[in-house]
């Protein structure tokens, strides 16, 4: 039997594992505390179409593939588990307040439907009709139906149970190196042997393998309270050239996020990034004042020069595969990456994730 080391237990490298054994590999993830990571502090937004950049088409393929096999990666993994992960359908709603918020995104709108999106233009109030919890300073918005979310924190509990029942072990212990063999070594001491060792350690990665990975903070507030009616579906906005997003969870939560920092490891909550979070927020919908601010965290992103994610053998260390690197599109991502690993480590080749190989930074 093939056996695999799976570095990191996030939502993408349990997923990974999972897949790797239905597959027939034998598995071990490697993790001091598995989701504590960056999936612990994601929004679980699954908006390819609201998520793209100018300049990254490439990238908007993959998320696209992705968002296609989440409805069945979905259903797969809560029959599994019989866990829901919170996977909701109402689809993702844009709005701008001012008129140079408006230009840009009439900008974006424009480039979403040269690219073939589905993007629905909406009048100020066309999206307060949608959501009326809005204010009436909103100018214009864009509906986008296609857009998804999840719950991570649900996700990775579901992919955890999935792991066990598909009998992946759990090593709660960090990785420090990679080496030949492949081999992996541990902070307490010992070595894991095996025939494929999968990176899947988000901005640590570097740490342990030659690979552009660097950390990207991004700071995220959890409302709490009854707003019924205030929010149905996800709402981005741009507020005086600020960029927000609010996700309204089933359980009563609002998520909204993230700040984009370059500040290194730090994970510290500052009250800048609080205050500006909050201030754009309200902007957009000010009911949102009475809510019960329950949580402020940071967390780190794994971003890469080209914002694309590192998928494939690692050059120069046989055996080692990459599965690192999806900055801002993990959550989005991850059943996809779950299939080309698999299909990596099991037939040695994937479609999906040829154009997205460590070598490109080469």
């Amino acid at each position: 039997m093939t056996r695999a080391t799976v570095i990191g237990g996030g939502a993408v490298g349990l997923a990974v594992a999972w897949r790797l054994a239905q597959r027939g590999v034998g598995c071990t993830v490697v993790d001091p505390t598995p989701g504590a990571g960056a999936s612990d502090v994601a929004a679980g937004m699954l908006a390819p179409v609201t998520e793209v950049h100018y300049g990254e088409e490439p990238l908007l393929a993959l998320n696209l593939a992705s968002a296609k096999r989440w409805p069945a990666f979905v259903d797969e993994l809560e029959a599994a588990t019989r866990t829901s992960v919170g996977y909701r359908r109402e689809g993702t709603l844009a709005v701008a307040m001012r008129d140079d918020d408006r230009r840009a995104l009439d900008a974006l709108v424009r480039f979403q439907r040269q690219l073939g999106l589905p993007v629905e233009p909406q009048s100020s109030a066309g999206s307060r009709e949608l959501e009326p919890g809005l204010t009436p300073r909103v100018r214009a918005g864009a509906l986008v139906m296609g857009d998804r979310q999840v719950e991570p924190r649900a996700l990775v509990l579901a992919l955890l149970g999935a792991c066990e029942r598909a009998g992946v072990a759990l090593c709660r212990d960090a990785a420090t190196a990679v080496g030949a063999g492949p081999r992996v070594r541990l902070a307490s001491g010992q070595e894991l042997v095996s025939d494929v060792v999968v990176v899947a350690a988000g901005c640590r990665s570097a740490e342990l393998v030659d690979l552009p990975v660097r950390p990207v903070k991004g700071q995220i507030l959890r409302l709490r309270g009854d707003f019924p009616g205030l929010l149905t579906r996800t709402v981005r906005g741009l507020a005086d050239g600020v960029s927000v997003y609010l996700v309204p969870r089933a359980d009563g939560q609002l998520v909204v996020g993230a700040t984009v920092e370059e500040q290194g490891f730090d994970t510290t909550v500052t009250a800048g990034a609080v205050h500006t979070l909050l201030a754009s927020a309200m902007q957009l919908v000010p009911g949102i004042t009475e809510l019960e601010l329950a949580e402020a965290r940071a967390g780190l992103r794994p971003g890469t020069p080209d914002n694309a994610p590192i998928l494939g053998p690692i050059p120069g260390l046989e055996g080692a595969v990459a599965a690192t690197g999806h900055f801002r599109n993990g959550i989005l991502l991850t059943p996809v990456t779950a299939d080309s690993v698999a299909d990596l480590v099991t037939t040695g080749a994937s479609a999906l994730a040829a154009p997205f190989g460590p070598e490109r930074f080469r």
